[in-house]
């Protein structure tokens, strides 16, 4: 039997009047006519508007809003003046209202229509008061304007094309102040810069890295070539300039790839990290780190996990993709012991680092994949009170989560930067004798589409 082709209602170039029925997962205005799907950014679910349609694509298309018909109460000015060009920020044109409530719906649909969990509670999105120049963390890629002049920014979306940008509206003021003075310096000295259409030249990336309570700053020089001779006198000069400047490293990344960093960081002035402390323990935080890039939040973030776990001082910790250890030396101190468990070396090396600095002894830190590490801790007899899981964008797969199941921990807080895989995987957890009950919204990417959740599991 032929399938039938469907015909789009509507065609590329044309105008229509329509209304906005949802928000997409990336915060993409969804219309629709005769249930056909058109997205459009910067619409908000209510508004009519006026839109072309720009590309027609299967079974949805793409549109570009050309004028308003009515504004939705949750409608912002967005004050950066590059935001219609910038990939960085996609809800500017969102109050801080409207921002809390559609990332509470992403999370409360998520869990519903991936997890099946139709009468969980979903507490209210916690967010920054001031959801401004919070990101403590920038890696922006450099390039030239057809002048010569080399300017850095963000990629103009869905572009590798870069918007020139001096003060981002989400970067701390400090790494912008940083930022823009080493572009001047790079332009001074006339330094090579890399073109990834011809893989020629040097400099690729800045990353540059602030800790909250220290005031210290890094700068990273992420470059193709091994030697660039013009970066320790720009290095020399910027600490000079800086104070607060105590690292200076070169990236080096070779491959005709997207990925930002290469394998080999070295110093070229000052030391390897800087450190930053939540609540009052200190971390070191090198080149390729993972921490929290909106410090405010992240205390918010472990608070609430800390209280979802509920310590007493007698429970066994276990804490997957535990990085630095920043989530698992936090909850230390109520615990009776604290196992961590991660596949990067280095980040395994911090962690024992962090432990030590703190005088924290009741935490073990081991380099393995942790679905291998729950079996062998479970042959071994241990028993884990509490599992804290805080995975990367893609979630947990089903080994880790087959290997947890067995375990059989009372609890499991689950920390996810994505709800969709945390709903999913969430839906598995339930299937194998765990019960889903509270669910916190933390937003730590205010001016995204981003959302941060924790959410408490316990054994039926």
């Amino acid at each position: 039997m032929k399938s039938v082709k469907l015909v789009p209602p509507v065609q590329k170039n044309a105008y229509y009047e329509t209304t906005c029925v949802d928000i997409s997962h990336e915060g993409v205005g969804v219309c629709k006519i005769d249930n056909y799907p058109i997205f459009v950014p910067g619409l908000l679910v209510g508004e009519i508007a006026k839109i072309k349609v720009i590309k027609v694509k299967g079974r949805m298309a793409f549109g570009r809003l050309v004028d308003l018909r009515t504004v939705s109460e949750y409608r912002a000015t967005p004050p950066c003046p590059i935001y219609q060009q910038c990939g960085g920020c996609q809800m500017q044109h969102v109050s801080a209202d409207g921002q809390k409530q559609l990332k509470y719906e992403r999370v409360r649909q998520a869990m519903e229509r991936i997890g099946g969990f139709t009468d969980s509670m979903i507490h209210e999105t916690q967010a920054m008061e001031q959801p401004w120049f919070y990101r403590n963390k920038a890696q922006v890629p450099l390039g030239k304007k057809t002048d010569g002049t080399i300017v850095a920014g963000f990629y103009r979306r869905h572009t590798h094309e870069i918007v020139p940008m001096t003060k981002c509206m989400i970067q701390h003021e400090a790494n912008n102040t940083l930022l823009t003075r080493t572009v001047e310096l790079l332009n001074e000295h006339m330094c090579s810069i890399y073109d990834e259409q011809t893989h020629t030249g040097a400099l690729r990336h800045l990353l540059v890295r602030h800790g909250e309570h220290t005031n210290e700053q890094m700068l990273v020089f992420v470059t193709r070539t091994k030697k660039v001779i013009e970066l320790v006198k720009i290095a020399q000069q910027l600490q000079t300039e800086f104070p607060q400047l105590v690292s200076v490293m070169q990236n080096i990344n070779p491959d005709k790839t997207n990925v930002i960093l290469g394998e080999t960081t070295k110093i070229i002035t000052g030391k390897a990290y800087i450190q930053d402390y939540i609540g009052d323990v200190c971390f070191n935080i090198s080149a390729q780190s993972f921490y929290q890039v909106n410090p405010i939040q992240m205390e918010v973030l472990y608070k609430q996990a800390a209280a979802l776990a509920d310590l007493t001082g007698n429970e066994i910790v276990l804490d997957v993709y535990c990085g630095i250890g920043t989530i698992g030396l936090f909850m230390a101190k109520q615990a009776k012991h604290v196992y961590g468990v991660e596949i990067v070396p280095q980040a395994i090396e911090d962690a024992k680092a962090n432990a030590k600095r703190n005088n924290i002894t009741n935490a073990t830190y081991v380099c393995e994949d942790a679905s291998v590490m729950m079996r062998q801790w479970q042959a071994k007899g241990l028993h884990a009170d509490v599992v804290v899981l805080d995975p990367p964008r893609k979630g947990c797969d089903e080994a880790l989560l087959t290997s947890l199941v067995e375990l059989a921990p009372e609890k499991i807080v689950y920390i996810a930067c994505d709800v969709a895989t945390q709903a999913r995987d969430a839906k598995f957890l339930a299937a194998h004798g765990y019960e889903l009950h509270d669910v916190y919204p933390v937003d730590m990417f205010g001016q995204t589409f981003h959302i941060e959740s924790v959410v408490l599991m316990t054994k039926k």
